[in-house]
């Protein structure tokens, strides 16, 4: 996946209250969504108000209205939030067409053939997401795929539902942290200079240990919790009728691969599965428009697919908006200002370098705009303490694949609890946004590597030809 440059050019925001002003309404977002995630509730549309409110709080707030008016419009309208918004309309229909044409009875099936149990697909369901997000450098392009295939299957073979959503989330994570074609990838390694081929090179000391961690964890939660009557169950909706669909999203990753635009490929994958699926007798044209006169109403399973896209595209151009104002404060620009002038021996400079970059993506919520506004600092304290330039690249991406793949108010962790609905026509319920974070075992693996870096110094030299040791 490019890199997309969010970046706009906003109207300076002055707030009553001064640093406070700017931030209650940021704390009100974030107190508000970690109540209803932790009341268990998985329905990103219980977050509309909260962000409402947070955005009306802001406007009392702010000293000049109509500059936070249009900050908050700015920032709803960025080219990046169609896009996503775009990709997960097309990617929730990619997933119902699944569903309807029997591809997820037919991976139990597969699935009993080689004697999956729960465990084992966990297991198996992070080292595939490992694969598709190494071969597209997307997690959202992984979690879009994966989950309205995986999560049922292993929710009717009796995996345990957090782990099983953790291990797609945590094999979303390993390839935005490594695959040379991540925005994150590119990002961090472009932004300080280095060469991506060798950045990547020096990242396998990190995410090689952390995903060996993730495994063990994923190992041992979902043996403690594996299910006969699950198995049971599976056993009763197996059918390999749907295993030709599988074509649709290898074809999907195929043009990835091909380096298509996310749009490009999941369109016509949607339009390649729609034309195998009726030709195949998987699906009926009934299912693709019908029309029902005596409601007034239209029915399709694009229509279901778009409709379950809406609770988290609302989200996502609400939260985008408020950020936007968090910008336009110059709030992160005085903080990088303070820590520039105590950066001065390399380990410190590291540990500054950690530090803003996580207060960048705690406050933005997206870690490209965080890369983006650390970029030169981290570069001159980098420079100034002799930190190579991959390291301060390492140093950026692993904080960038932590905090939005755990915490319960980031797009990918709300995306991927989005996500678990996809089992609900057959019984599995949902995750919520609290239990993928805390299960997504890869991002604390790479926590676990980030604190062995900034307190061990693990692969630190010094500036020399463009390396790392």
């Amino acid at each position: 996946m490019k890199l997309e440059d969010t970046s706009k050019q906003l109207p300076k925001l002055e707030f009553y209250g001064g640093t406070l002003g700017v931030l209650f309404p940021f704390f009100l977002f974030v107190t508000g969504v970690i109540t209803i995630a932790l009341s268990g509730a998985p329905d990103e549309r219980g977050f509309w108000p909260v962000l409402i409110l947070a955005l009306g709080l802001g406007l009392i707030l702010c000293k000049d209205r109509t500059a936070f008016s249009e900050a908050v419009i700015s920032g709803m309208s960025q080219k990046i939030v169609m896009i996503m918004i775009t990709a997960w309309i097309l990617a929730s229909i990619i997933g119902i067409l699944m569903t309807l044409t029997g591809f997820v009875e037919a991976l139990i099936w597969l699935s009993n053939q080689v004697q999956l149990s729960g465990t084992g697909f966990v297991i198996a369901t992070f080292i595939i997401c490992c694969i598709v997000s190494l071969s597209t450098g997307s997690s959202f392009a992984t979690i879009l795929i994966c989950s309205p295939l995986l999560y049922p299957s292993g929710g009717i073979l009796g995996a345990h539902l957090p782990a099983l959503a953790g291990a797609i989330i945590g094999g979303a994570t390993f390839g935005d942290f490594i695959a040379p074609i991540s925005d994150t990838t590119i990002a961090s390694a472009l932004s300080q200079d280095a060469e991506i081929g060798a950045t990547i090179k020096s990242r396998l000391k990190y995410v090689l240990p952390a995903a060996f961690l993730a495994l063990v964890a994923y190992f041992i939660v979902a043996y403690s919790s594996d299910s006969a009557e699950g198995i049971s169950k599976a056993s009763s909706l197996s059918n390999p009728k749907g295993l030709p669909m599988l074509l649709i999203p290898a074809f999907v990753i195929y043009l990835f691969l091909k380096g298509k635009h996310l749009l490009h490929g999941l369109l016509f994958g949607l339009l390649f599965g729609t034309l195998l699926g009726l030709i195949l007798g998987l699906l009926p044209l009934s299912e693709v428009l019908s029309l029902d006169l005596e409601n007034f109403a239209a029915k399709s399973f694009i229509i279901d697919g778009i409709n379950r896209a809406v609770g988290l595209s609302i989200f996502t151009i609400l939260l985008m908006g408020l950020v936007a104002t968090l910008k336009a404060s110059g709030l992160m620009d005085k903080l990088v200002d303070f820590a520039a002038t105590r950066a001065n021996t390399e380990k410190h400079a590291e540990g500054w370098i950690a530090g803003v970059m996580s207060i960048a993506v705690l406050l933005t919520t997206h870690s490209i705009v965080a890369i983006l506004m650390v970029t030169d600092f981290t570069k001159k304290t980098g420079e100034r303490s002799g930190v190579s330039v991959i390291r301060r690249a390492n140093l950026l991406s692993l904080i960038a694949c932590i905090f939005p793949f755990v915490l319960p108010y980031f797009i990918p962790v709300i995306l991927m609890a989005n996500m678990t609905n996809t089992g609900e026509e057959f019984g599995i319920p949902q995750v919520s946004p609290l239990e993928v974070g805390l299960y997504n075992f890869m991002s604390w693996g790479l926590l676990v590597m980030a604190l062995i870096t900034l307190l061990f110094g693990w692969g630190r030299t010094k500036l020399k030809n463009n390396e790392e040791g």
